[in-house]
């Protein structure tokens, strides 16, 4: 028998890819329903996506469904968004980004001459590398052979770059970097530190376009638990893996709330860093020590709104203040009808911040965005229906340390992220974004594919 820990993205792309192929397969989540960061949920008589996750990657979550042995087409209905986010920059301009390259080229020469230009020559080069370099998102740890084969050894000095080397390079206006670079902050992070396939999101949006799924990014895990259903996976909720049991270098079972159960192997999806500091006792001392030290990302503060009123598009709005983190204001509702009256507040911190301020401090720090008018602006009424702060994101989706994962720095990336199949200790395989270089929704899916698929080897 195979255990699935955690029934988020990855354990259930695991799980269905498995249980397709006649394994027996057991998905062992601690809450009451599938998805994790990446669920939805009710409130207020609304429905909210619960995590920090904005947009979808279409091309990766095709490709984890082809795998299984699906059609995304057949699962889910995708909306592509058209107005996507907007920067506005405190005491500086406010940038947009939309789908159509030339508006956003057109919005680019606004800022400075020549800049839509030097803008569409950035997105040709960027997207030239990602096709390149896109085949190596589907292996396990590709190696210089893989390299040699697509064709992407050529790239490895661009990989060897950070975020803001390769914006530099692109010679764009100032307020455009910025712009560009608003997912570092997400990440709390800064652009210094972050690795260069984030300038690959230039390319997805103008070549391949970004979609949400109409009801809201929820309806991605209930699809996979579906398909995973359907092919003889079994599924108990309210069931929290205590530890991983392993003996003579090889898993045996795992502990259930006090029930010993005897397995063949392990997907663990409830992240890298909690598997080997948390649940495996057998990990090795050098790999404790280097995971101890990895930054974590936090989920940052949210408060989910109940709104009245008329917002104007884009889809997402970020405030970019002179100092500390920026804001994001999502709005559900001008792409997908279903989700009208909804929007979610958010704002990164960084964890030692977080740490530092402890509850108390992160509340209040939620208290204070909700006071700004930045994201007011056609909003005739807010309420607030539910909030999260990083210490409850901790305790309600049982996350390491409260955190998503590790911060994917250039450092990180280079160094290799964690493989799929355990080096430590036979058995046992890893899904997740701490196994994947990235971290959208379909990246998570695509890591549980690849984790399976080194299982089924």
């Amino acid at each position: 028998m195979i255990a699935i820990v955690g029934a988020g993205m990855g354990g259930l792309a695991a799980a269905a890819f498995l249980s397709r192929r006649g394994r027996r397969v057991v998905v062992l989540e601690a809450r009451s329903g599938p998805g994790g960061l990446a669920s939805s949920f009710e409130a207020g008589g609304l429905r909210f996506d619960s995590g920090p996750y904005v947009l979808l990657d279409r091309p990766g979550l095709e490709w984890a469904f082809h795998e299984i042995g699906e059609e995304l087409s057949s699962h889910l209905d995708l909306i592509r968004i058209d107005d996507i986010y907007q920067v506005e920059i405190e005491e500086g301009p406010v940038v947009s980004i939309s789908a159509s390259l030339e508006k956003t080229a057109a919005a680019a020469e606004a800022l400075q001459s020549g800049a839509g230009a030097a803008y569409a020559r950035f997105v040709d080069d960027v997207a030239r590398v990602y096709e390149d370099l896109r085949p190596l998102l589907t292996i396990s740890r590709p190696g210089a052979g893989a390299l040699l084969r697509s064709g992407a050894w050529r790239h490895v000095p661009y990989l060897l770059r950070t975020l803001s080397g390769v914006l530099n390079r692109a010679r764009l206006p100032e307020p455009l970097s910025r712009a560009l670079s608003i997912w570092t902050h997400v990440a709390g992070q800064h652009p210094g530190e972050a690795p260069s396939p984030m300038a690959f999101v230039s390319a997805l949006i103008h070549r391949h376009g970004t979609f949400v799924p109409r009801g809201g990014l929820g309806r991605i895990p209930l699809a996979l638990e579906k398909i995973a259903r359907a092919a003889g996976a079994e599924f108990r909720y309210g069931a929290r893996v205590r530890k991983i049991l392993a003996s003579g270098g090889r898993v045996t079972g795992i502990d259930v709330d006090g029930e010993k159960i005897a397995v063949d192997a392990i997907v663990s999806d409830v992240g890298g860093l909690r598997t080997y500091l948390e649940l495996l006792d057998d990990t090795p001392e050098s790999l404790r020590r280097r995971l101890d030290a990895l930054p974590l990302q936090t989920p940052g503060v949210c408060a989910y709104l109940a709104i009245e009123g008329t917002p104007s598009p884009p889809f997402l709005k970020f405030r970019l203040p002179r100092q500390g983190a920026c804001r994001l204001l999502i709005l559900p509702g001008l792409v997908d009808p279903s989700l009208a009256g909804t929007a979610r507040l958010l704002g990164p911190v960084e964890m030692e911040w977080s740490r530092q301020a402890g509850p108390e401090g992160q509340s209040g720090y939620l208290d204070a965005l909700r006071s700004e008018p930045w994201w007011k602006n056609g909003i005739v009424d807010a309420r607030m229906v539910a909030s999260r702060i990083p210490s409850q994101w901790g305790t309600d989706f049982n996350l390491f340390r409260d955190s998503m994962n590790p911060v994917m720095t250039a450092k990180f990336m280079r160094q290799g992220r964690l493989p799929h199949r355990s080096p430590a200790v036979k058995g046992l395989f890893l899904a997740g974004s701490s196994t994947h270089p990235g971290q959208w929704v379909s990246f998570c899916a695509i890591s549980g594919v690849l984790a399976a698929k080194e299982l089924a080897c």
